[in-house]
């Protein structure tokens, strides 16, 4: 359906996170967000990137102000949202120049927006699968290719407070490096 691997990826991981999710509840590397709250914001920001590039409808709501209510089996509610952004990127060709996103600042190279809604779905899968106690759902090789986006894009995102503070670097693995750099601790746990 995609012709953006890095999409692919990181849609499946997410798609691992939320089935290893048995407490919806349950606090997350994101302060005062619940399991429920981030799957709402991650769900919605992908369906907010197909709004932008197709003018489709955006979310049914905030996903900066998610209610934490699950209104439906996560995994069905999760599908047509993934569906959208997938194949809102399908109709961008790897080549375009300029694509209209809801990142900052909103028009960028193809390349480096889909990077943008690939590293959105990661970060949360990551996030929900640290919460539930599972492993990281999110490949190395993701990590690596997601680190260069996150550097282009982060740091004025960090002014609106949607990104902590850079945690200092250490050694250790490709997404262990961009979780810090994210301001996500990698040994978080609930």
């Amino acid at each position: 359906m995609t012709n953006w691997p890095i999409l692919a990826q990181s849609h499946d991981a997410l798609r691992t996170a939320v089935a290893a999710v048995a407490d919806w509840g349950a606090p997350t590397p994101c302060a005062d967000w619940t399991a429920a709250q981030v799957f709402q914001h991650a769900a919605g920001d992908q369906i907010g990137f197909a709004a932008f590039l197709t003018g489709c409808p955006g979310p049914s709501y905030d996903p900066f102000a998610p209610s934490g209510v699950l209104d439906g089996e996560p995994r069905d509610l999760l599908e047509p949202a993934l569906r959208l952004a997938a194949e809102a990127w399908a109709g961008v060709a790897t080549s375009s120049e300029q694509v209209h996103v809801p990142v900052p600042p909103n028009d960028m190279p193809a390349g480096l927006g889909v990077g943008a809604c690939a590293l959105d779905a990661a970060v949360h899968a990551w996030d929900l699968a640290r919460s539930a106690g599972a492993p990281s759902p999110v490949p190395t090789t993701l990590a690596r290719d997601l680190l260069p986006v996150a550097q282009q894009i982060v740091e004025p995102l960090r002014a609106f407070g949607a990104y902590a503070p850079a945690l200092p670097a250490s050694s250790g693995d490709e997404v262990a490096a961009l979780m810090r750099y994210l301001g996500r601790d990698p040994n978080w746990t609930a």
